[in-house]
């Protein structure tokens, strides 16, 4: 004889999952239809291909609308099924016939347990990859961006030390022009690089300087050594890649190649390191932020109350909304670098898993 408890489980990962997929397909294709008619006219104007917009551009926009988007699908589907069964009283049988509260949470939990890893692993992983793709395609034919392999005036950080200053750069030789090294040592200027020209080896981020003036500095002394036709070979804390913004870039990296790049920006001291590092926490956070709202969601649909499913809705979606808003002020903190990024990104995920379990205590009375 089948165990009542296993297919009560049974059941109610299916709902779940069922009416969570039904709810992501169904936005998928208003979200779709949006984008399309925004971007029509661009489309037929640009020269981009079909297959280019299937794949590269939808194959890409969709992953990332749905990814954005599954915390709140969470939400509405655990709402919508359980209130469902609230109405018709199968809540309350369920829990008449001896099934204690925390063990009807228990499928909610393994579903929502399910769709957290596979979150998680898109936002670390796959949906950057594709996060790539659609960038590039809006950069060249949606926001008429091109693709440069020039660039013009760069100032950068190598370290907290060591600033470096090209006036222009070819992507396609891997040569810089007019390049100026700065070194300091307690905030004053004691040596200069100048070269005519410079070259990436592509070897373990070694240049080759052609046309070297090299000034040293103590105090109000200067000295200058000029080599206009020596060749020198410096390794610098600088790859092409740093020439170069890509607009949204931290979210076409990966976690492993993101934890890198906060790792190298942290040891230039550039400043930019805490941006990254909220990205990085927040991929976590919004995995974990889908389980918390199948919790505020059981814990308001499980009850029956006059208004039904609508009411319900009502109630968790305001809920979702007030999250979304504290989530962005306590980002907004963290960009100002008034609290830590990992405070920032975590923040309200500490304070509704508080709001969760309070409505969790209620809805058992």
């Amino acid at each position: 004889m089948a165990n009542p408890l296993k297919i009560l489980d049974q059941f109610i990962i299916k709902k779940y999952l069922t009416t969570f997929f039904f709810t992501a397909f169904i936005f998928t294709m208003i979200a779709v239809v949006i984008d399309t008619s925004d971007k029509l006219e661009k489309f037929l104007r640009e020269p981009c291909t079909l297959h280019e917009i299937i794949f590269q551009y939808y194959g890409a926009f969709i992953p990332h609308i749905n990814w954005l988007l599954w915390p709140l699908f969470s939400l509405i589907s655990v709402i919508f099924f359980t209130s469902r069964m609230a109405t018709n009283s199968e809540v309350i049988s369920i829990l008449n016939a001896g099934v204690s509260y925390n063990r009807f949470l228990r499928p909610y939990f393994i579903s929502a347990g399910l769709l957290c890893f596979f979150h998680a692993l898109g936002n670390h992983i796959f949906i950057p990859m594709l996060n790539k793709n659609r960038i590039e395609f809006e950069a060249k034919y949606i926001k008429k961006v091109s693709d440069k392999n020039q660039n013009n005036d760069v100032h950068l950080m190598l370290n907290q030390d060591d600033k470096v200053f090209v006036r222009f750069y070819n992507r396609s030789d891997s040569m810089a022009r007019d390049l100026r090294i700065e070194r300091f040592k307690n905030g004053q200027l004691t040596e200069e690089y100048k070269a005519r020209e410079a070259k990436f080896t592509g070897d373990s981020n070694i240049w080759q300087l052609v046309g070297i003036e090299q000034h040293l500095f103590n105090g109000l002394d200067e000295k200058l050594f000029i080599k206009p036709r020596d060749t020198v070979r410096m390794k610098l804390n600088l790859t092409p890649d740093d020439f170069f913004t890509i607009r949204n870039y931290k979210e076409t990296l990966t976690t492993p190649k993101l934890l890198k790049f906060i790792a190298k920006e942290e040891s230039r001291g550039t400043g930019v390191a805490g941006e990254y590092r909220i990205e990085f926490h927040r991929r976590t956070a919004d995995s974990a932020t889908l389980f918390i709202l199948m919790l505020i969601g059981v814990s308001v649909a499980s009850r029956k109350v006059m208004g039904g499913m609508g009411l319900n809705l009502a109630v968790g979606v305001s809920l979702g909304a007030s999250y979304m808003i504290l989530s962005r002020f306590s980002v907004t903190f963290a960009l100002s670098n008034l609290i830590p990024p990992m405070l920032g990104v975590w923040i309200p995920n500490l304070l509704f898993i508080g709001v969760s379990l309070w409505l969790i205590t209620r809805a058992q009375k």
